[in-house]
């Protein structure tokens, strides 16, 4: 069975280092304003949005069936953040999902889209996250959910 030195930091719980001469944290990123790392309270909402949103879809075609609002909501989040980095609820939370130390274009792309949209719709990866403040879903994609 793994120890709980094994996991590091992701246990552990020590806060995150920032550098107080640049204002980033340790992703790299600001500390505030636009590029800077999501609050849960934000993310949580926005998911709420887009659910409520594939829910609607789902009543509106299928007289509201558990499977088909699941296909929608995975449909929704593979398609919007691999083309354009948001979701309805992160676009209206002024949230979008980038990818993680790239610089230029932060478009997440297709791969990473669809490794992130199963993650999410499996619940625990998303619900789960580290001391960055990333779920599961966004380290194995190679994502961040930031300010916009």
């Amino acid at each position: 069975m793994p120890s709980r030195e094994e996991f590091g930091s992701w246990l552990t719980g020590r806060g995150v280092p920032r550098d107080e001469t640049s204002g980033t944290d340790s992703l790299g990123l600001p500390t505030s304003g636009p590029g800077s790392p999501a609050r849960i309270g934000r993310r949580v909402v926005a998911l709420v949005v887009d659910w409520a949103a594939a829910g609607a879809i789902s009543y509106a075609f299928f007289s509201y069936d558990a499977g088909a609002t699941l296909a929608i909501f995975f449909a929704m989040n593979l398609l919007l953040v691999s083309t354009v980095g948001t979701t309805l609820g992160h676009r209206l939370l002024g949230l979008q999902v980038r990818r993680l130390g790239v610089e230029g274009p932060h478009l997440v792309g297709f791969g990473r889209g669809a490794i992130r949209a199963v993650l999410v719709c499996l619940v625990i990866p998303a619900v789960v996250w580290d001391t960055d403040g990333r779920g599961l879903h966004d380290k194995a994609a190679g994502t961040v959910i930031v300010r916009r």
